[in-house]
């Protein structure tokens, strides 16, 4: 996986935290510099530097908040990273399908609890909140 992503950011230009970051935005849908520095725990400065890098690749764009003009949003722009993820997609499907529904439910699960597990042993080691 840590190989995949860093093939990917190799390709895109960008970093392991701003895909980290990327993956916030397109989950969020859109928000601001300072949101994004408090979902992944790095200061607006630094936040300023993964949304530059972010917007250079095409990831990502800037705008006025409908709501408050003096404030930017940042909003990823899907077709830009998915095609890179196409391949993924391509062959995550064919392996998918080698599973019945049932065992399918049993993957989800354990990979479901691992996450669980790891997010908890994450906050344990005084980590991140995500």
């Amino acid at each position: 996986m840590v190989a995949f992503h860093e093939a990917v950011g190799a390709r895109l230009g960008v970093t392991a935290v701003d895909q980290r970051a990327l993956a916030v935005i397109a989950g969020a849908g859109s928000l601001s510099a300072g949101e994004l520095a408090r979902e992944i725990g790095l200061t607006p400065g630094a936040v300023t530097g993964v949304v530059d890098r972010l917007e250079r690749a095409g990831l990502v764009r800037r705008s006025p908040d409908p709501e408050d003009r003096r404030r930017l949003v940042i909003t990823a722009v899907p077709k830009a990273f998915g095609e890179v993820f196409a391949g993924l997609d391509r062959a995550m499907a064919k392996l998918t399908d080698r599973y019945s529904p049932a065992e399918q439910a049993v993957i989800a699960d354990w990979v479901t609890r691992t996450i669980d597990v790891l997010r908890e042993q994450t906050r344990s080691l005084g980590g991140a909140k995500r």
